[in-house]
This record gives structure tokens, sequence and C-alpha cells, in this order.
């Protein structure tokens, strides 16, 4: 894998979304067999998206070019080490590993801290700024039960 070739891709697309001032600088490949499937930078500011950062974008595109959710043969390339939300989502599509260039403190450094949202993760449910509020009701539909029950469903 040249790192360096796809590390460069990344910051193109960093430095396209920040030329067009669509988001931050950041920017992300998915590549499977050598090959970029997905690409993405940070369009947070352009669609008025919290949640549209480069490795979102990236892997979005990606599972759209190979038409499947998981992407557990690719690799991806980011310009900074993911926040909490898109590490999620590396998981979730089962990526297998990350290269990325700049640290959390280095973008902590230039007004982009996740720390917040890690120390908030830590603490007890019931100590976090954003409260989780369990609502107890009658249902006349059994939602998750249908789920379980559903022979053409799509485990994933």
């Amino acid at each position: 894998m040249n790192h360096h070739h796809f590390m460069n891709k990344a910051f193109t697309e960093a430095f396209s979304g920040m030329h067009a001032n669509e988001g931050g600088p950041f920017g992300a490949v998915v590549v499977e067999n050598t090959t970029i499937i997905g690409r993405g930078h940070n369009l947070v500011t352009k669609h008025h998206d919290p949640t549209a950062h480069a490795e979102i974008v990236a892997i979005r595109n990606a599972c759209a070019e190979v038409q499947s959710f998981h992407l557990n043969n690719a690799v991806i390339y980011t310009t900074c080490e993911p926040c909490p939300m898109c590490l999620a989502a590396i998981y979730w599509a089962q990526i297998k590993t990350v290269y990325y260039y700049y640290t959390k403190a280095d973008a902590a450094e230039i007004g982009f801290s996740d720390k917040y949202i890690y120390e908030e993760i830590a603490k007890a449910e019931d100590e976090r700024s954003i409260k989780m509020k369990k609502v107890d009701l009658t249902l006349q539909q059994d939602l998750f039960g249908e789920w379980r029950r559903k022979e053409d469903r799509t485990q994933y």
C-alpha cells in the first residue's frame, strides 16, 4: 500500500473542501485493494450538517460504490485522527485500519477539540450534560418483536 499516495489524496480532498468554504480542513479516502472507492471532505458548513465529517462522507460514498454497508476489506486514510462519531462509523463499517496524519491534539490547537465528547462518554449516564430519558408507554405495536420475526430482514 502506498501510504504517501493515499494520504496525499486525503489532503487533496481536505484542501478542496476548505478552499470552497464547505467545511473544516479535513479529508478522507477509503481504499480497497489499492483502489479508492470513496472520497470525502468536511461538508459541515455547506450542508448545515454536524455529521458531514470527511470520514462519514467518504464512508457513505464507498458504501454506495460497493453496494454494501460493510467495508471489511477496506482501510481509510484521513488527514486527522477521527473524532468519536467518525470512529464509531469506522467501527460500524468494519474498516480494518485507519491511517491519519494530524492528531486530536493538533486539531484542538486550531479549534477542533473533541476532548469534551470523550469526557462526556466516559461519565456515568446521569452525570452527562445531555440527559437520557427512557419513556415507558403502552404501545399497540411490538416493533422489535416484529423485527425479530421478520423472515426477510437483512441482518447487520
